[in-house]
Formats: structure tokens, C-alpha cells, sequence
């Protein structure tokens, strides 16, 4: 009988803004074993040390530059090394179709169903997870509340008993956070088709190499980054149970 774990699963999305500018959006999260989050959190903040950056310096997509190619190449290695880690991620390719109105929903509330429609395959009995959000404008105390509420029912779990928690957390207080943060935004830029940056392309690249060249804009059975391609005809059905359709490996085991 497998032993239950508690997980915790740090979840940030990129171009979420209805009028951004942008077609692309996404969501994911990095998972881990709660009693293996301080070790690596302490290996990150070496590697930063390593390449001349204080512990505290906080990893984001948007500060990704040639000066520090080095160290976010190096970050991603890590990542993809490190069997503690696992990346679930959703791209909508267009945020602009879904029709609101139509289904009789608002957009924070897609948006919420987005959320968990890329977390439900990440959970796993008999395991147990905390889910930490980066803080935004979009999450506050209520929204939390609806995903955590959204999720239990998913999973037909009014006692919590597989997601006990739900609440934000700042990125610069958390390190795994800080590299959903750059896995997120490595996806947003394959798919949006970008080459503005040789730092980012080389992220991407360095993905594409230890995971597969068609693994941030497919959908993939990878268990160590897996990314869903959602299509706005879902919103007509309801997302699914965790019996039926076809379903990634997570934790190494069928989820």
C-alpha cells in the first residue's frame, strides 16, 4: 500500500490580462514533496550564489537577459534533473474565444475553472496537497476559496481530505515559486513563437532538449513537464472525473 505524502504545488500564470496585448495565456504549477521544499530551496539559492547573485535575488521570466543566461540555463538543468520536481502546465492559445456569456460564467470564474482543470491530474491518492498561489489581483481570500471549493467538489472531497489548503504566498518567499514563474513564461514564449530574446530561446531550447521538441506547445505524457493545450469546445463539457479520459503520470503514479 503506497505511504500518503503531503505536496505542496506552486501554481503562477503569464499573460492572464484579457487586454494585454497577447492571444496566449498560462497556467502551472511545480510540485514537490513538502519535506523536500527547504533542501531545494537551499540548492537554488547556492546555484545563485554560484553565479555571483545574492540568495535572495528573485528568478522571474521578465528579468531573463544575456547577463544572466548562464545562471538560468544552468536553473533549468537543475529543474529537469532534480526528480523531486515536476511542472503541470495549461495554454490557452487563444483567451479571447471562450464566450462567457454563452456559458453563463464570468470571466474570474473561467479563469478559476482553468485553474483547476490544469491541477486536478496532479493529484493522486492517497497523497495530500497544499496549494500556493503567487499573489495577484485575482486571487484574494474569496477566489481562493471558490478554487479550493471548485477543486474539493472535483474530487468529491467536502472534508479536504486530498487538498487541505489553499492560499498565496509572494514569490520572493518562495524559491519553487519563483521557477514556476520561469517554466510558465519558457511555455508562454514557445507558444506565442517568439525569438525577441537569445536568454529566452536558449530556455526554451534547453527545455525542448530534455524534454522534447514538441513538449511546450503539445500535449504531452511527460511526468516531468506536462502541458495541456486547452480548446475553447471544453467549456461546453464538464472537466474530467478522474476516472475517465486520458491521463498523465505524476509522482509516478497514474494521475
Amino acid at each position: 500500500m503506497t505511504e500518503s505524502c503531503l505536496y505542496n504545488a506552486y501554481c503562477d500564470e503569464s499573460c492572464r490580462l484579457e487586454h494585454d496585448g497577447t492571444t496566449v495565456m498560462a497556467l502551472g504549477a511545480v510540485t514537490c514533496a513538502k519535506r523536500e521544499v527547504r533542501d531545494v530551496a537551499e540548492s537554488i539559492r547556492a546555484l545563485k550564489v554560484t553565479h555571483g547573485l545574492k540568495p535572495g535575488f528573485e528568478v522571474k521570466w521578465t528579468k531573463v537577459s544575456p547577463a544572466r543566461a548562464s545562471f538560468y540555463t544552468e536553473l533549468i538543468g537543475f529543474f529537469l534533473g532534480d526528480e523531486r520536481l515536476r511542472f503541470r502546465g495549461l495554454v490557452v492559445p487563444d483567451k479571447s474565444l471562450p464566450d462567457h456569456l454563452c456559458f453563463g460564467q464570468s470571466r474570474q470564474d473561467w479563469y478559476c475553472k482553468m485553474y483547476r482543470t490544469m491541477l486536478l491530474p496532479i493529484f493522486t491518492a492517497p497523497h495530500r496537497y497544499h496549494i500556493y498561489l503567487g499573489v495577484n489581483d485575482t486571487w484574494g481570500g474569496s477566489r481562493s476559496r471558490q478554487l479550493h471549493d471548485e477543486i474539493a467538489d472535483s474530487l468529491l472531497d467536502p472534508d479536504r481530505q486530498t487538498v487541505e489548503r489553499v492560499q498565496q504566498v509572494r514569490s520572493h518567499e518562495s524559491e519553487l515559486l519563483q521557477v514556476t514563474d520561469l517554466l510558465i513564461g519558457a511555455v508562454t514564449y514557445a507558444n506565442r513563437r517568439l525569438d525577441t530574446s537569445s536568454a529566452k530561446v536558449a530556455i526554451v531550447e534547453r527545455l525542448r532538449e530534455g524534454i522534447g521538441q514538441q513538449a511546450l506547445s503539445r500535449p504531452s505524457s511527460s511526468s516531468k513537464l506536462n502541458v495541456l493545450v486547452w480548446q475553447p469546445q471544453e467549456e461546453a463539457m464538464n472537466v474530467p472525473s478522474m476516472s475517465s479520459g486520458p491521463r498523465s503520470v505524476v509522482h509516478g503514479q497514474s494521475a
